[in-house]
């Protein structure tokens, strides 16, 4: 018999790594402070009416055409390589697997992020990842990125809670995202996802969680503890906690209480089941 299946699902930046991906190598490598690339790339999105994720990706190949530094995959990954995790997250994966499997469930785990793919393949926690969903460019012959391949943004993340949900991981197929089917037919009903961010990018995902039965958590450094205190006085969220994923934390302890109610649940589902067939037998 096939286990039931938990989805936890993360943003990524400031969530799982201490700051934006692109800061840690990539803009360094354009001779620029954070600062100033988000406020170039803030200027011309405003400037030209664009979605913000689209400015950035395009102020990303200008800036290395400026330099004649090109955006390369091989360059992304490697940037990736410099990510700084928060305590724990690099065996947290393995722990909440290990533990999900001794409640009879089986524990999957996803990236929805405005982030690059790419930085997040050299991170070096990718193959954790069932899929990651996460902003990507297409390349040319050479390897150097020419256009968007994929643009993930605050409000669009709510596609790929959707696509978890049908078993849709494929982003190019609509058709199967979009065809009506049967709650009990859904791969990852929603009571069983676990979503994890850090603030308002990630509000709509939360907001999904608190609708349709799921969990929404927030965790938060120092620096911003008071707007994720914000979102949980605002009813966003159902828990916060200090962004610690080691095995004594207080997030790492809700988790698996959440993963054990999520396994009592499921079989006091198919309880009733068992007891409605018998029945009408």
């Amino acid at each position: 018999m096939e286990r039931p299946i938990v989805a936890i699902m993360y943003d990524f930046d400031k969530t799982l790594c201490t700051k934006d991906m692109q800061d840690y190598g990539f803009i360094p490598s354009l001779n620029m402070q954070p600062s100033e690339f988000w406020a170039a790339a803030n200027r011309f999105g405003t400037a030209q009416e664009m979605d913000s994720v689209l400015a950035y990706l395009y102020t990303m190949i200008e800036e290395g055409k400026r330099l004649n530094v090109p955006v390369t995959r091989d360059s992304l990954v490697e940037s990736g390589r410099g990510i700084e995790l928060f305590e724990g997250v690099r065996d947290w994966f393995d722990r909440v697997n290990l533990y999900g499997a001794a409640q009879g469930v089986q524990v999957e785990h996803y990236v929805i992020s405005s982030g690059l793919k790419e930085i997040i393949e050299g991170s070096g926690i990718a193959d954790k990842f069932t899929k990651v969903f996460a902003c990507e460019f297409c390349y040319d012959e050479n390897g150097v990125a020419i256009w968007p391949k994929t643009a993930v943004n605050y409000t669009n993340k709510t596609q790929f809670v959707y696509r978890i949900n049908k078993g849709v991981l494929d982003i190019s197929n609509d058709n199967d995202l979009n065809r009506s089917m049967p709650d009990d037919s859904k791969r990852v009903p929603f009571t069983n996802m676990i979503y994890i961010g850090d603030g308002l990018s990630d509000v709509p995902c939360m907001k999904m969680m608190k609708a349709y039965g799921g969990c929404a958590i927030a965790v938060y450094q120092d620096n911003n503890r008071s707007k994720v205190e914000e979102l949980l006085l605002r009813d966003r969220v159902d828990f916060i906690f200090p962004a610690d994923y080691s095995e004594k934390s207080q997030l790492n302890r809700t988790v698996h209480n959440l993963i054990k109610k999520i396994a009592i649940s499921d079989e006091l589902t198919k309880e009733n089941v068992r007891q409605l067939k018998e029945i009408r037998q």
